[in-house]
């Protein structure tokens, strides 16, 4: 580039750019904290909250979720700006790339924020009051909105994308030089190992293979936050998310391999007894089991409090009766953690139970060899490589040693525990499918030609791609921010919900993109970017669906405090 055409590019970075960010993130943060009154008004009676009340305004109570997700999501930009300018690495890309974000954020707070592709709030579905609103026309919004996007931040950005083709990121993350090197340790192992097969393990609707799995286990994979004491390697969430979004780049079936390790090592460090300790997590760490999750029945889906698979104690052993269903990687897997009613005289969650459950591994021949046990395969159209299940229990036994915890009607509070950590990696993984949309999107731009040159060139793709950019880049510094949090000890439900909610719809929006940039190849099933999209829908279901996951976040905002 010329010194006149740098010089030109530069000043599309808008002067005093990252206190103007910090000023609209707080903007924002002003107008969720004034609407939270009206909001609660509007679910209360008798100066608490009406649960029935709130089932009637879910739209709006919903939508104050999603505000507030906005409004961290812009905190945490502003934070990432501000830190990277402290070490002098907050360079143009970076610049650009926040800059668009709070343009279009901006723009979508005064508009409407898209809750799905047909839901849009707006400020006055959460309040009248008009000085409220005006938050959201603080000088420092209006000037991103007005000024901070525009096409020739959209054309500039495309390009520096574009110049940076085949890294695995496009800006500084903010992360140390050791969750990096960490990054481009998983990275080149999943160029190698996972993305030249991939699409063709989802063809044929085919297993990932145990060799695989056992090279991920000698890399860590299934032990990386379990303690050191237990064959872990004692690192924390911040590089579970760095792993998980490497190798969900590559593909969400092998991202999401180590999210069963995860539940199941977190439960049984948290509330296994010290026996239990000492057997189940070095085994997982090293792989020497796969456990799976098995939780979710047939006509319960988010309700878990209401399941019904019972669990009789029977001298030394509970037998079992009952169906689960969507359990992933049920038929190969060597331990269930299992979800079960031990009192039958309750019907809500204080009867439930966690039971560390040891079956034989399966195959597609036979995938349930367990007496006691039967069960069948969930067809799906994307998240393969691990098979979906129903399973039927009927006189299945279970050691009554392993009851996790050694006492009954923990098993709704042991498992609640764990969705800090199973929704900040789920997070992570749609950054990895977001991330993959936008390479494919980039490559396929750069390479198809029409009407005498690349599509790059029209400014509806390059478009596209720049704000895919600017939305990973944004939806990754929270989902860091929550990993954060977390491994500081702290609190962090709502992070991690609002980065979970976030994150699928910011990886959907890079999928859906990708394939449209496409066009009708990237309909064709031949096409990887057709398997991204099917990968990516997924998100925005699991480990808490986006309406549930919007009404988790609003309610606890709600409920705390004035």
């Amino acid at each position: 580039m010329s010194a006149a055409a740098q010089s030109a590019a530069e000043d599309l970075v808008l002067p005093g750019l990252v206190p103007l960010l910090r000023e609209a993130a707080d903007a924002a943060g002003v107008f969720v904290a004034e609407a939270k009154g009206a909001v609660k008004a509007k679910i209360s009676a008798g100066g608490k909250i009406d649960r029935k009340r709130a089932d009637a305004e879910q739209h709006a109570v919903h939508g104050y979720g999603w505000y507030a997700s906005y409004a961290e999501l812009l905190n945490q930009v502003a934070g990432w700006a501000e830190r990277l300018t402290a070490d002098g690495a907050f360079g143009e890309t970076e610049a650009l790339l926040a800059q668009l974000l709070f343009a279009e954020y901006a723009a979508q707070l005064v508009g409407g924020i898209p809750m799905n592709q047909g839901e849009i709030i707006r400020p006055a579905d959460l309040t009248a009051d008009r000085e409220v609103m005006n938050r959201l026309f603080a000088p420092a919004l209006i000037t991103l909105m007005t000024t901070g996007g525009g096409q020739a931040v959209k054309t500039r950005i495309a390009q520096l994308i574009a110049d940076a083709r085949g890294k695995s990121t496009v800006e500084a993350t903010g992360l140390d030089d050791v969750f990096e090197m960490i990054r481009d340790q998983f990275h080149a192992f999943a160029e190698e190992k996972v993305v030249p097969h991939a699409h063709e393990w989802h063809l044929k609707d085919e297993l990932i293979p145990l060799e695989l799995l056992q090279e991920l286990g000698q890399l860590g994979v299934f032990g990386l936050t379990l303690p050191e004491d237990y064959g872990g390697a004692g690192l924390g969430k911040t590089a579970m998310c760095v792993v998980s979004e490497e190798l969900s780049r590559a593909w969400i079936g092998v991202g999401s391999l180590g999210t069963r390790s995860e539940i199941a090592g977190e439960l049984i460090l948290a509330n296994g007894t010290p026996e239990q300790k000492d057997y189940w997590l070095p085994k997982i760490a090293a792989a020497e089991i796969l456990p799976t999750a098995v939780f979710t029945e047939p006509n319960t889906g988010s309700d878990l409090g209401s399941l019904r698979t019972r669990a009789v104690r029977d001298g030394d052993r509970y037998v079992v009766t009952g169906a689960k269903t969507w359990i992933t990687h049920a038929a190969r897997a060597d331990v269930m953690t299992l979800l079960v009613r031990t009192d039958p005289d309750t019907a809500d969650y204080r009867g439930l139970s966690m039971l560390l459950a040891p079956k034989l591994r399966g195959d597609d021949a036979q995938p349930f060899p367990t007496p006691g046990m039967s069960g069948g395969e969930i067809g799906v159209i994307g998240y393969r490589g691990m098979k979906e299940y129903e399973i039927g229990f009927d006189g299945f036994t279970v050691p009554a040693e392993n009851l996790l915890g050694g006492v009954e009607g923990q098993g709704f509070k042991q498992l609640m525990a764990t969705f800090e950590s199973a929704r900040i990696q789920t997070a992570a993984r749609a950054i990895g499918v977001a991330q993959r949309g936008l390479e494919l999107g980039l490559n396929y731009a750069l390479d198809r030609k029409q009407f005498g040159g690349p599509i790059f060139g029209f400014p509806r793709v390059a478009n596209k791609l720049a704000m895919m950019a600017a939305e990973i880049m944004g939806v990754r510094q929270l989902t860091y921010y929550a990993a954060r949090q977390k491994d500081e000890g702290k609190r962090c439900d709502l992070e991690a919900g609002m980065a979970k909610l976030v994150a699928a719809r910011v990886a959907w929006a890079a999928a859906d993109n990708a394939l449209q940039i496409h066009g009708g190849n990237g309909f064709a099933m031949e096409y990887e970017v057709s398997r991204v999209l099917a990968d990516a829908r997924i998100l925005n279901i699991f480990e808490g669906a986006g309406e549930i996951q919007a009404q988790v976040i609003a309610r606890r905002l709600l409920e705390d405090g004035n």
